[in-house]
């Protein structure tokens, strides 16, 4: 497949990277520079133009193009793009945006700006931290299946009981399959004799109840959010936040130091406590027993002020922090320096996108651990090599890195084991190495 991408930014570079083992990716980029760098550090052919214009994007070869994404960091740039290679060719467009009225435009009549797919970095964001909020002790969730499968990545802490258990005696779900462990940043996909160790992160497959079930047993002190929840920054991410956790009929308060946005967030938010104050202020904080809250979530505007608000709101008491980091590069040092989760709204919507991209059509993907490893859901095709054969028959056929998770078969969650028989029409989720995904999506 031919993908241009338009915007040599960090969500596109992160999808180029993605792209460029199975497909043929050219990049449009406005800076020289960057065009440069990209040229040198990844197996794709960058060059420099405007990509609102027909003749950079003909000079990309925008007419033998399967699809172009618009991934600049201007809302109004992604569309004009769009719009304008729907004019000279039939490629599929997928534009990035972050303003959620062009979302709203586009749902209610979806060849509005000739964009076939809208991706919202806010929306995405909200939605993904929410998930986390909702699954206490996880640095990561994702659902598959409509629902009926979760994905989940836990730390092992120092006090957790599962520390020193062998994978085998931790096994004692019916429904739940361990299917990788990040030990000092190696990844490994574990066997019954793998020993849990503090600090590994273990990324299981699963039905919600069993993987909520595991949370428990990971960190017996958090296991179900019956606190509070205090978000700080009324960011368009901070509302959405607020609104999402309002639907699911969890208690929030928002801290938002501007006036007149704390007023537009009072009257959006009626099942929300906004409080006009600067989560910086620690009198305020202790005083208004910000500290009992289970879960704090820094929305704010800046990566720094996330991290101040983060430690200052633990440093009173509170029990879990989530932070939105804008710099991809600043998570890991973040969550090292006492923030329990660090969400990055680039890497959201370069997940979201790249769904879009897998060969032989993943219907979901969600990357773990910053793109090393991704979790897919595949549909099982008629002609697959795979139908017809048992897991301990087909699995042979598969890189060694792979480990199938669950199989939804007629919308019901299906344990795989050994003996299964995988069949035309299954959705399988699976666990593999980012470097084998298109393979893998391929195969099945």
């Amino acid at each position: 497949m031919r993908v241009i991408i338009v915007g040599a930014g960090q969500v596109g570079e992160s999808i180029a990277a993605d792209l460029s083992d199975a497909h043929d990716v050219v990049i449009v980029e406005q800076d020289p520079d960057r065009v440069e760098e990209i040229n040198y550090s990844l197996d794709v052919l960058a060059v420099q133009g405007d990509g609102t214009s027909v003749s950079a994007l003909e000079e990309a070869g925008v007419t033998d193009a399967d699809m172009v994404i618009a991934s600049t960091d201007d809302d109004e740039t992604n569309i004009v793009v769009c719009s304008t290679v729907k004019a000279i060719s039939d490629a599929f467009t997928i534009a990035r945006i972050k303003n959620t009225e062009y979302l709203r435009t586009w749902q209610h009549s979806e060849s509005a700006f000739g964009i076939d797919f809208m991706v919202c970095t806010y929306l995405l964001a909200a939605e993904s931290i929410v998930r986390v909020v909702g699954l206490p002790a996880a640095r990561d969730a994702d659902t598959f299946g409509n629902g009926c499968v979760e994905m989940a990545e836990f730390e092992v802490g120092e006090e957790s009981p599962l520390s020193g258990q062998t994978v085998a005696e931790a096994d004692t779900y019916d429904a739940l399959t361990f299917a990788a462990i990040v030990r000092e940043e190696e990844m490994q996909i574990p066997t019954g004799e793998t020993k849990l160790c503090s600090g590994d992160r273990l990324v299981v497959i699963g039905t919600p109840r069993s993987v909520r079930s595991f949370a428990g047993d990971v960190a017996p002190d958090e296991t179900a959010l019956s606190g509070e929840v205090v978000i700080v920054g009324g960011s368009e991410i901070g509302y959405h936040i607020a609104r999402l956790l309002s639907e699911r009929g969890v208690s929030a308060r928002l801290l938002e130091r501007d006036p007149e946005r704390a007023r537009e967030l009072a009257e959006k938010l009626p099942d929300t406590m906004v409080m006009e104050t600067d989560a910086t202020d620690v009198e305020f904080l202790e005083r208004e027993h910000i500290g009992d809250a289970e879960v704090v979530v820094a929305a704010l505007d800046s990566d720094e002020k996330n991290l101040l608000a983060s430690l200052l709101a633990e440093g009173v008491g509170a029990d879990r922090s989530v932070a939105v980091i804008d710099q991809e590069e600043y998570v890991d040092l973040f969550e090292r320096v006492g923030i329990d989760v660090g969400i990055n709204p680039r890497q959201v919507v370069a997940e979201e996108i790249t769904r879009f991209t897998r060969a032989g059509g993943a219907e979901n993907v969600a990357m773990v651990e910053s793109g090393r490893g991704e979790v897919l859901e595949i549909e099982v095709a008629a002609d697959s090599p795979l139908a017809g054969k048992q897991i301990q028959e087909s699995i042979h056929e598969l890189p060694d890195d792979v480990v199938i998770g669950a199989i939804i078969r007629g919308g019901e969650y299906t344990v795989p084991r050994g003996a299964t028989t995988l069949e035309a029409g299954d959705h399988v989720v699976l666990f593999v190495d980012s470097e084998h995904a298109d393979e893998v999506s391929g195969l099945l």
